[in-house]
């Protein structure tokens, strides 16, 4: 009870929360979701851990549809834009969007993003989230499909483990699956834990290094890229008028597992060549009675 009512902690105060805590995220989520509804682009939030394969599939990706499909992409990290320039090399149009502490993107940062980005030359659109298997499940960005990759080499149990990230996943990509031979790692039990957490279960067994599953891949890119209605000849493009380097101030509220709700204020210096400098630290979603810590 304590834990939830703040009543043994003087640094708590209540706090009535008369709407969604995250509902200024999703109405950046659906403002981006017109954008590229409205450019006839498909927009796919690839997610997993830190070193499950993300940049690697999306490189793979580029060299199996290189001539059919335009692919663009924003890349999440907390302090590199390595990513993001492994995807230009890789022929891929990329923005970084560096977060700082933050462990996930969300609707604002990736519509951040798009400023000057030629989305109406684009076919399908990758938003790669920061690394992690817990938070960037809860937080819509826009996107049509959730991805998640999860490698083979992080274990049997992961899906049990992290449900809320498979849960919310359209597809899994199982990564790396060419290294399989040198693993002690039961593929069926993966299979089966993905089984009981997932709604409705897709799973493609992958390996970016030797082409293992890519052309079933891209024939759910296929599937899904033909329900995106066509760009038409007077569809708008996306642009935002704002004076450069001018720094943008938000509040965010965040629910913890505990009840508390978290209140915190952030300035955004916006760049627009590959970092978005972004820094905090947020979990969760909810409505009703919070908490809000003070100093």
């Amino acid at each position: 009870m304590c834990a939830t009512c703040g009543c043994g902690d003087a640094k708590l105060v209540p706090v009535e929360v008369h709407e969604k805590i995250l509902a200024g995220n999703d109405r950046a989520a659906q403002h981006n979701r017109q954008h590229f509804a409205e450019q006839g682009v498909l927009a796919l939030n690839l997610m997993g851990s830190p070193g499950a394969g993300k940049t690697a599939l999306l490189e793979a990706t580029a060299r199996t549809v290189h001539g059919r499909w335009r692919l663009g992409a924003v890349s999440g990290d907390l302090a590199t834009d390595n990513d993001a320039r492994r995807l230009e090399a890789a022929g891929i149009p990329s923005r970084a969007i560096t977060t700082g502490q933050g462990c996930h993107l969300d609707a604002e940062l990736v519509h951040h993003s798009l400023h000057d980005f030629p989305l109406q030359e684009l076919d399908v659109f990758f938003i790669e989230n920061v690394g992690n298997l817990v938070c960037p499940a809860i937080y819509d960005l826009g996107q049509a499909a959730n991805v998640v990759a999860l490698s083979v080499t992080e274990g049997e149990d992961k899906p049990l483990k992290y449900p809320v990230m498979f849960k919310a996943a359209d597809l899994v990509l199982l990564t790396k699956c060419d290294l399989l031979p040198h693993l002690d790692v039961r593929v069926e039990v993966i299979l089966d834990g993905l089984r009981r957490v997932m709604p409705q279960p897709e799973v493609i067994r992958i390996s970016a290094r030797s082409g293992l599953g890519m052309a079933e891949w891209s024939g759910w890119l296929e599937k899904r890229k033909a329900k995106v209605p066509r760009r038409t000849a007077n569809s708008p493009t996306h642009s935002h008028a704002r004076e450069s380097n001018a720094p943008e101030h938000h509040a965010h509220e965040h629910s913890h597992g505990d009840g508390t709700v978290h209140s915190h204020a952030h300035e955004h210096e916006h760049a627009h060549e590959h970092e978005h400098p972004h820094e905090h630290a947020h979990h969760a979603s909810g409505t009703g009675r919070g908490h809000r810590h003070e100093p």
